[in-house]
């Protein structure tokens, strides 16, 4: 019984190790025809501190975590090489205009009304890294951050 006891305890103690990462409102930029890049936008909130360090999908040959920021009174973009903060119980957004997720080497035009898949790659503080599948929907060019967002096609972990 201790055994079983101990066992349980140490399957919790792992599970709680994990990143619990959300992801909500889940959206990508549709592109016109020869386009070969967009962004991809979400809300990500994890129960513990963690941060987004990579990304994939089928649809681009590269996926990569960036972020807008003014310097020199110009907008500039960069990668985020070391990832993206996820800061315990607070909601960090990725936008257009600021940080997002870079799909490049596309390798088809992405369409209003299509699902583009997506893994996140979170790592915790412990070095542990989580994956987690996101399917979201493609949004017409002109969509801003905030318009025509919803839950759909996000999914939570």
């Amino acid at each position: 019984m201790k055994r079983i006891a101990f066992a349980l305890t140490a399957i919790a103690l792992t599970a709680a190790a994990h990143a619990q990462v959300s992801v909500t409102d889940a959206w990508v930029r549709a592109t016109v025809a020869q386009q070969k890049a967009t962004g991809a936008f979400m809300q990500l909130k994890s129960a513990q501190d963690a941060k987004l360090v990579a990304g994939q999908s089928p649809a681009a040959g590269v996926v990569e975590i960036h972020e807008m920021m003014h310097e020199n009174n110009m907008m500039k973009m960069r990668e985020m090489k070391d990832g993206l903060p996820l800061p315990a119980g607070q909601t960090v957004e990725l936008t257009p205009g600021g940080y997002h997720i870079m799909l490049m080497d596309l390798k088809h035009q992405v369409k209003d009304g299509e699902t583009v898949p997506l893994t996140l790659v979170v790592e915790g503080k412990d070095g542990k890294r989580e994956n987690i599948e996101v399917k979201a929907p493609v949004r017409p060019l002109n969509t801003a951050a905030g318009q025509g967002m919803s839950s759909h096609g996000a999914m939570k972990h």
